[in-house]
């Protein structure tokens, strides 16, 4: 299966229903009155996590989602159905970003948690609700609102407590492997791990989630290698088991290749140059001599690091090295994943297109354009006098006319809205 990580798509909340325009119509009942009901509200777009997925491939071929619209209002005061809400299901560890903004507007981490991130539009109102003292018998009703729409990114950050780093090909895998029941790819060769892989680590009686992040090798912030694609699963670790060959196989220096990691782990984020670190020198069973081991150790311990000597492929030291990592984690305190700085919640949300109103002149026309114009040309009756009534009073509400004169628009000149054409006069 191929790992997907990130994705941008398209939501748009359905749309409410319209509003009923009717009049009570029975026998024996002269002059029933307004009985137009309202129309039902649109469906909200709702993202949930589902713990059986694994990746957002699901995305990667289905890019546009739409809510269905709520149910246009029935006569006799009957109200239009709701609509259901549209529930896109994502794997634990999804962080939700508004495009436009790059804002993160939900962190998704735990099995059923739930987010609305663009609601559906509310109904609009029957002609009963119209009625006025003066007006007994309004002969128009209002449309349902828009749904909210934007393009939202996807960020997939793979929920473990402990990351495995290090350069290619220096024995995270058949680490991973040996303390764990999960079977990554294993081969004698650079980027064998093509993606992360996870196993749970069971020592005593506490228990951890260990990641194999692959790719990282100098460059890695800048897209060498395999590196930034997956540099953001080691974001939600509370520690990282950096992994080093000691023995030197492919000709690298130990004590080098830990700090070019180091570096590119505090390029790419500062919050992972802060983490905790164990060191891990594997591969000391291929050692030629101790003084490599014993020279790369005292360079650690000027750092304060503490080293573990192991040998992931005969299993040597690998119990010592676990139960240390799990006495570390009871002591971490998880950090928050997300900055208050970079997020928002849905309701703080402030959309601030949804009431823009547009008034401009286009060579002989004054246009006028925005969700709110539509939704006032859609409730209105041009054909009965108190709906127009109502139109004019609303647009002189709004502060509409007074654009319009800003604009210089003159008694006689021609105002569009959509395709319908009127004639201003003052």
């Amino acid at each position: 299966m191929m790992f997907v990580d990130n994705a941008k798509i398209f939501i748009k909340g359905g749309n409410g229903g319209n509003g009923c325009l009717s009049f009570r119509k029975e026998k024996y009942i002269p002059a029933g009155g307004p009985d137009g009901g309202d129309g039902g509200h649109g469906g909200n777009i709702i993202i949930e996590v589902d713990e059986g997925l694994r990746t957002l491939m699901d995305f990667r071929y289905k890019r546009k989602y739409i809510a269905e619209p709520g149910e246009h209002g029935k006569r006799k005061k009957m109200y239009g159905k709701d609509a259901k809400d549209l529930i896109l299901k994502v794997p634990p560890g999804t962080i939700v970003r508004d495009e436009s903004t790059n804002l993160i507007m939900e962190d998704l981490t735990e099995h059923g948690q739930q987010a609305i991130i663009a609601k559906g539009g509310r109904g609009g109102r029957g002609n009963t609700h119209f009625t006025t003292s003066t007006r007994q018998a309004p002969n128009f009703a209002e449309g349902g609102s828009v749904g909210e729409e934007r393009f939202i990114v996807l960020e997939l950050k793979l929920l473990a407590d402990v990351g495995l780093v290090g350069f290619p090909n220096v024995g995270k895998s058949t680490m991973l492997a040996t303390v764990t029941s999960a079977k990554p790819k294993i081969a004698n060769y650079h980027f064998t791990t093509i993606k992360p892989n996870l196993g749970v680590v069971e020592i005593d009686k506490s228990s951890f989630v260990l990641a194999d992040i692959p790719g990282l090798i100098e460059g890695a912030h800048k897209g060498i290698g395999l590196g930034l694609a997956f540099l953001r699963h080691v974001e939600r670790t509370k520690l990282l088991i950096h992994v080093v060959d000691i023995a030197g196989i492919e000709g690298r220096d130990p004590f080098e290749d830990f700090n070019t990691i180091n570096k590119e782990l505090e390029q790419h984020t500062e919050l992972l140059a802060k983490k905790p670190q164990v060191v891990v020198a594997n591969k000391i069973d291929l050692l030629q001599s101790d003084e490599q081991y014993t020279k790369f150790e005292l360079e650690m311990n000027k750092l304060g690091i503490k080293v573990f000597p192991v040998s992931a492929a005969t299993n040597k030291g690998l119990q010592e090295l676990m139960r240390y990592v799990a006495e570390q984690l009871e002591q971490i305190e998880a950090e928050p994943m997300v900055d208050e700085k970079e997020s928002f919640k849905y309701y703080a949300v402030k959309d601030d297109k949804k009431n823009d109103i547009i008034v401009r002149k286009e060579e002989d026309y004054y246009i006028l354009e925005g969700p709110v114009i539509e939704k006032l040309f859609n409730s209105t009756n041009f054909e009965d006098m108190e709906s127009l009534r109502y139109f004019q009073n609303f647009l002189i509400k709004k502060g509409i006319v007074e654009k319009l004169r800003a604009l210089g628009i003159q008694d006689g000149e021609i105002v569009k809205i959509f395709d319908f054409e009127f004639e201003y006069y003052e």
